[in-house]
């Protein structure tokens, strides 16, 4: 569970995010919408701990992300918006290094790693260095890091952006069953026909501040006038 409790973020004199409050429950996927400057990857960032909140709370699983850091990095995996990191790494060697952090076994490392990159068909560029990754490439590898650790909460920043339709589909359906499983995934899109095919419950966010909550049913219901998700959206977030 993700709990933002009374959050707000400022960048200069600007309030990016203002007054958020948003519970993400177990079991449930739950699609974060918005456009372009509305706040999502400052929100991401800031149930991450990358960027630090100036007013209210977010807890992880019932870790509170600032003052208990370890505890609540522990609990998520994240695939970010820029999967650029790392890059003078080979793929395996970031692998191990995501292994170590969290202790994982070499049994049950070498297993998960070999299967899911097979999966993603990287296995054979796990000797190569991240730099040489398409963006697709450095994409699945950094979905690798999450699945090996196996965390409960998954957060994601549009984490289907470049990937070839059939790892697309794939990480679609590991979604389904991690959320199946109780577990939590939250992540970001400006894909509303994935979000319309995907999501359990829907989040709409414009100036920092929650515009709507709920299923999409709920959301339809409330915009009886519009036939399509992408119709609600554009007139929900319409500044004019």
């Amino acid at each position: 569970m993700i709990e933002i409790k009374n959050v707000t973020k400022s960048f200069s004199s600007r309030r990016t995010i203002d007054h958020l409050n948003l519970t993400i429950p177990h079991g449930k996927i739950v699609g974060f919408l918005g456009p372009n400057g509305a706040g999502k990857s400052t929100t991401i960032k800031m149930m991450t701990g990358i960027l630090p909140i100036d007013e209210g709370t977010i807890t992880l699983n019932g870790y509170d992300i600032e003052k208990q850091p370890m505890e609540a990095k522990k609990t998520f995996g994240l695939v970010p918006d820029h999967p650029d990191m790392f890059l003078r790494l080979k793929g395996m060697e970031y692998l191990n290094f995501i292994g170590d952090i969290f202790n994982i076994p070499s049994d049950i490392r070498k297993e998960r790693i070999e299967r899911v990159t097979k999966q993603f068909s990287i296995y054979t560029a796990l000797n190569d260095y991240i730099q040489t990754y398409s963006h697709g490439m450095r994409q699945k590898i950094i979905v690798t890091g999450v699945l090996l650790h196996d965390p409960p909460i998954w957060i994601l920043d549009e984490p289907l952006t470049g990937l070839d339709p059939k790892s697309s589909y794939l990480l679609k359906e590991m979604l389904r069953e991690h959320a199946e499983k109780g577990n939590t995934v939250f992540f970001s899109s400006h894909g509303l026909e994935v979000v319309e095919q995907l999501v359990d419950e829907v989040a709409i966010i414009n100036h920092g501040k929650l515009l709507f909550y709920g299923t999409l049913q709920e959301l339809r219901e409330q915009n009886p006038s519009n036939d399509s998700l992408e119709e609600v959206f554009l007139e929900m977030t319409n500044d004019a």
